[in-house]
C-alpha cells in the first residue's frame, strides 16, 4: 500500500446509512483523519466531503434540506472544496431525482437521476469493470476496466456528457462515475471494491490535499 497523504475529510451523515463502512474504507485504505458529522459547522470548514449513502432520492434530499446540509454542500462545493459522492451520494448531484415523482437534487452535476432501464434486473447488485472515457485524477493508476462493485436501481445521467469519466453497462451503458470541477461521483462502492477501490479513496485524499 503506497503511503496517503495527511486529509481533514468528513463523512456526511444525513441519516442514508453506509457511513461506517465508508469510514473505515478509508482507514484500510491508509488515509487518517477522516471523520463523520451531521454538524454543518464541521462540513464547512472540511478540506475534503464524502457524501455517501443507501435509500431513496426523495428521503435523501428532504434530510439534506432539513438538515441544514443542503445549503453548506453547496457553498463548499461551489468554492472549490473536493466533494466525492458515493452511490446515492454520486445521485444526489443531479438536478433533479425521478424517483416516486420528481425531487430537487443538489445540481452540481446537471442531470436527472433515472431508473436503470434496458430490460435486466434491477437492483444491479454486482462486480462491473468500468472504462475510463476521459482522464481524471480520481482514477490515476487504476487499471482501465477495473471492477468495481455495484448496488442500485437508478443512475445519474449528465446533461453534458463529457461530465462522464467512467462508464460500465448493465442492461444498457451509463455513468459510473462523473466529474464537475471539484465535485466527483461514483455510482458504485469504492469502500466495498477491494484493493482497486481502495485506490481510488486514496486518490481522492490526494485531490484534497493538492487542493488546499
Amino acid at each position: 500500500m503506497t503511503d496517503a497523504p495527511s486529509s481533514a475529510i468528513v463523512i456526511v451523515d444525513y441519516r442514508m446509512g453506509n457511513l461506517r463502512s465508508v469510514e473505515k474504507g478509508f482507514a484500510a485504505a491508509g488515509v487518517p483523519g477522516v471523520s463523520i458529522t451531521d454538524d454543518p459547522s464541521v462540513v464547512a470548514r472540511a478540506r475534503g466531503i464524502v457524501l455517501p449513502g443507501v435509500g431513496a432520492f426523495r428521503d435523501a434530499a428532504a434530510n439534506l434540506t432539513a438538515s441544514g446540509m443542503r445549503d453548506v454542500l453547496l457553498e463548499r462545493a461551489r468554492a472549490g472544496v473536493p466533494l466525492l459522492g458515493i452511490c446515492l451520494g454520486m445521485q444526489l448531484l443531479a438536478t433533479l431525482g425521478l424517483e416516486d415523482g420528481e425531487w430537487d437534487g443538489l445540481g452540481l452535476v446537471p442531470g436527472t437521476c433515472e431508473k436503470l432501464m434496458g430490460g435486466v434486473k434491477v437492483p444491479h447488485i454486482g462486480w462491473n469493470t468500468v472504462d475510463y472515457p476521459r482522464p481524471s485524477a480520481l482514477f490515476d493508476g487504476i487499471d482501465e476496466g477495473g471492477a468495481f462493485y455495484f448496488v442500485h436501481s437508478y443512475h445519474l445521467a449528465p446533461a453534458d456528457p463529457s461530465a462522464v469519466i467512467g462508464r460500465t453497462v448493465h442492461g444498457v451503458p451509463f455513468a459510473a462515475a462523473v466529474q464537475s470541477g471539484a465535485v466527483y461521483g461514483v455510482q458504485f462502492h469504492p469502500e466495498k471494491s477491494s484493493e482497486t477501490g481502495l485506490k481510488l479513496l486514496r486518490n481522492f485524499a490526494t485531490i484534497v490535499e493538492e487542493a488546499s
